[in-house]
């Protein structure tokens, strides 16, 4: 897959980080481009690799932090060389260097810029589509999008989250499952759907509350689970091997 060059044909507004020798040379990290109403309008224009086999889908990831469960697929080369996208909505997220390091088109898409959640979500919509990519994996995402989002990518966007869900959805579960006093938490991770922490589950994992746990401690020890399971799961996805009956997922 290549960016070949950027269309000024959408309204969009990103930064682009175009993996030229790690560095944006062209248009400088973290740099919007923008037309003279300070709005951007360029889209990035994907050309197929001609040297790709059929059987798999292409993905775009999003993160919204660290990366470190982009770091884990990226580390797994099966499912690194069918990335053909990360964003990410904060300025400075280290997914984003991330991205840049493994030669991996990034792009920054401020929330802020647009008028609601319909209008950010469409746009990334977009820019998962002109990457290529035919699914969607979260690492992280901490923005909500929309059924329209999830519409356009019908069983293709898996999220993983810190519990097993439905016990402590929400942004603060490993948190949650201290104050309540649970013994055991984990990992679970499922495909999205138009609600929050919701979605068919393709796979959970236990992880033991220990005596004196920390949200640091226990939060650790629940990362180093969904950085082996989360590329397990993803390479299900890209294969086409996550396949939902009746609201459950079977993996064929």
């Amino acid at each position: 897959m290549r960016l070949s060059h950027v269309k000024h044909d959408g309204p969009v507004r990103f930064d682009p980080l175009l993996p030229l020798g790690g560095l944006n040379h062209l248009y400088g990290l973290h740099t919007p481009i923008v037309d003279a109403a300070g709005r951007s309008r360029c889209r990035l224009a994907y050309t197929p690799d001609p040297d790709d086999s059929g059987g798999n889908i292409d993905i775009a990831v999003l993160a919204s932090g660290s990366g470190t469960n982009l770091q884990a697929l990226i580390d797994t080369p099966e499912v690194r060389r069918r990335i053909r996208l990360v964003l990410s909505d904060r300025p400075g997220a280290k997914a984003l260097e991330r991205a840049a390091a493994a030669g991996i088109p990034g792009v920054l898409v401020r929330y802020d810029d647009f008028a609601d959640r319909s209008a950010f979500s469409s746009a990334v919509a977009d820019l998962v589509e002109d990457s290529g990519a035919k699914g969607v994996v979260f690492a992280g995402f901490m923005r909500v999008l929309t059924g329209e989002f999830v519409n356009r990518f019908p069983n293709r966007i898996l999220n993983l989250h810190p519990s097993l869900l439905p016990a402590f959805p929400g942004a603060n579960a490993v948190r949650d499952a201290l104050d309540h006093g649970v013994e055991v938490t984990g990992v679970t991770v499922h495909i999205v759907d138009e609600k929050v922490d919701h979605g068919p589950i393709v796979a959970q994992r236990p992880v033991l509350v220990e005596p004196g746990d920390t949200v640091e401690t226990l939060h650790a020890r629940i990362q180093a689970v969904e950085h082996v399971l989360y590329p397990e799961m993803v390479m299900h996805l890209l294969t086409g091997a996550i396949q939902v009956f009746d609201g459950k997922v079977v993996i064929r």
